[in-house]
């Protein structure tokens, strides 16, 4: 008995032709993943990279079949990068520059337990904008030194509280935040960049210009 097809909805075909006529027009795709960005920072970053780039939200599978129909040679090895949430940019400019256009455009935001710290995270020598109370137990269990200065909490050494690549735990994100100190990076994160039958990795992508 012959396997019944597979329904795809005009909505997906729609998607799916929309993609590929995008895939065929720009010379420059990127795959992002877009997982933990929330949507005011999508929004606001859509408005930013306007007229620059093109960006398009799909189902991974979706987005894996557009890949397949594309008349663009080696376009389909993007398939293999796709993770997390993704979404396609298509732009005219080169890929080095598209990378730094979404650095540029990223913005700091708070750090929440269970996350992993991109960079190491100090909480620095001055003073704080609290009154002497609970925070000095609280700052001592992170094995931060403090005193009163002008009435108010100073930390009298700076100090690393978490490295880069290791977890944040519930207090130390919260002081963090208390303290106004945003170690995340909320944006749109490039997985591969595809160009002329090649795939730029995020690490070939993020170089010094100088």
């Amino acid at each position: 008995m012959a396997k019944p097809k597979a329904y795809v909805s005009d909505k997906k075909k729609q998607t799916v032709k929309e993609l590929v006529a995008l895939m065929d027009e720009y010379p420059i795709i990127g795959l992002v993943d877009m997982e933990n960005l929330p949507a005011p920072q999508l929004q606001k970053m859509k408005r930013q990279l306007k007229g620059r780039v093109i960006v398009r939200m799909a189902k991974a599978r979706l987005i894996k079949i557009a890949l397949d129909k594309s008349k663009k040679d080696g376009v389909a090895k993007v398939s293999d990068k796709i993770r997390g949430m993704p979404a396609l940019l298509f732009t005219k400019d080169n890929p080095f520059k598209l990378f730094k256009t979404l650095q540029a455009s990223k913005s700091s935001a708070p750090a929440k337990a269970g996350q992993t710290a991109p960079t190491d995270v100090v909480i620095p020598e001055g003073k704080t904008p609290f009154a002497p109370g609970p925070i000095i137990g609280e700052l001592g269990q992170l094995g931060i030194k403090t005193g009163v200065e002008d009435g108010k909490v100073a930390v009298k050494v700076a100090k690393t509280v978490v490295k880069e690549g290791e977890q944040f735990d519930q207090k130390t994100a919260e002081i963090l935040t208390r303290l106004n100190i945003l170690p995340m990076e909320v944006g749109l994160n490039i997985v591969t960049v595809f160009e002329d039958g090649t795939l730029f990795e995020r690490k070939t992508l993020d170089i010094d210009e100088e």
